[in-house]
């Protein structure tokens, strides 16, 4: 016994006017908010085991509100609960003040019956607690429903967020846009790190403005980047505009002139504006460490070195020297050997080095291809694997 138990048996037993309430009710909110009244999956087994042995399913002060069970009837309702368990779960809804002892003078759980047959003094566990707390039980049931409701809607707008800054990073990847992507994706990577495996509602709103504000600052980005792109396209629309509007410039009889290895045509400055720009050299190294084996003195440290080593790796790979010179003519040489780069961290699982940069080089021609996203891949299965570690 304690001050605190005494206070909440006199309150249990102070049941103002004709009350009333459903017992299962009563249960189903308790079991709601058992995470605030601290309630295990157990101990709301055995107070349903004892709620079974009430008679009906009205709680009213008009009847006896104890209980009487013995401890293995409790158990076998309980699913078989040992006699250890069973005890202290007991425990803990007497001192949760959800049921009250009251104990006969041999500690034993028993009724005295009148002539009648009614029950005129029972000892064992008083259910008037239930009763008297009914109403706070609902409203905290209501609480914790409204909770996981804020929680639920707050995790599907994080999960959408994630899910466009995701897409976003690997557009910006894929189309070659200027940026620092990796540290973009830096950030990505340390807020969702923040978020436990199974996040509260304070944890997914602690996250949730600055992957938006992310988003935002992603969307600016390449909105700005496409205006610049769309500008350029026109100004190369009215450049040929200008070039048509006086043909005469160019007689017909003379031959048109140009340095050798120079094509200064409309289509070419076109495909030009548009050629996806070298990723950062920093990022090539992170997500392709090899490469640093195959370069001059074992080092990279401008792009002439890894051009050098991709050189060297294409030998080493067996893809033949016109492959090659035509994946530098299409993508560029630095993406070109960014591309052997990858193709070297993956070797083990590509058959033909050869045919494999050839395939991607006839889709790089056609705009469907970009180092991009190969070297996010490598870099995440690195991070995996150090994490592994």
């Amino acid at each position: 016994m304690t001050l605190a138990l005494m206070k909440g048996q006199v309150k249990a037993n102070q049941i103002r006017g004709p009350k009333a309430a459903d017992k299962w009710k009563v249960f189903r909110d308790l079991s709601e908010a058992r995470a605030i009244l601290g309630l295990q999956d157990r101990t709301l087994a055995v107070l349903n085991a004892l709620l079974s042995f009430y008679p009906g399913t009205e709680l009213s002060e008009r009847q006896s509100l104890v209980v009487f069970p013995s401890n293995a009837q409790l158990s076998l309702r309980a699913h078989g609960i040992a006699g250890t368990t069973l005890r202290r779960h007991l425990a803990t809804l007497v001192e949760a003040g959800i049921v009250h002892r009251r104990d006969s003078p041999n500690g034993k759980r028993y009724a005295r019956r009148g002539r009648a047959g009614d029950i005129e003094q029972a000892f064992g566990f008083n259910l008037a607690p239930l009763l008297s707390r009914a109403d706070e039980f609902a409203r905290l049931a209501l609480e914790v429903a409204e909770e996981r409701r804020l929680l639920r809607q707050a995790r599907e707008t994080l999960t959408i967020c994630r899910r466009d800054v995701r897409k976003l990073i690997s557009a910006a990847l894929q189309e070659g846009a200027d940026g620092d992507w990796l540290a973009i994706e830096a950030r990505y990577a340390d807020l969702t790190a923040r978020l436990p495996r199974v996040p509260s509602l304070v944890d997914v709103e602690g996250v949730l403005p600055a992957m938006e504000a992310l988003r935002e600052e992603i969307v600016n980005a390449l909105e700005k980047q496409m205006k610049l792109r769309e500008t350029a396209a026109n100004d190369i629309q009215n450049g040929r505009h200008i070039q048509n509007s006086h043909p005469e410039s160019i007689p017909e009889s003379e031959p048109q002139t140009k340095p050798p290895g120079k094509d200064i045509s409309v289509r070419n400055v076109a495909n030009l504006v548009q050629a996806p720009k070298a990723f950062p050299l920093g990022m090539v190294l992170k997500a392709c460490p090899q490469v640093s084996n195959y370069a001059p003195d074992g080092r990279v440290t401008q792009w002439r070195d890894l051009m050098s080593a991709a050189a060297v790796i294409r030998s080493a790979l067996g893809v033949s020297p016109s492959a090659y010179q035509e994946a530098c003519e299409v993508m560029g040489p630095e993406s070109a050997a960014t591309a052997m780069s990858c193709i070297l961290e993956r070797a083990g699982q590509i058959n033909n080095a050869g045919g494999y940069l050839r395939d991607l080089t006839r889709k790089a021609a056609t705009g469907r291809f970009s180092p991009g996203p190969m070297l996010m891949a490598l870099m995440r299965a690195h991070t995996g694997e150090r994490r592994s570690t």
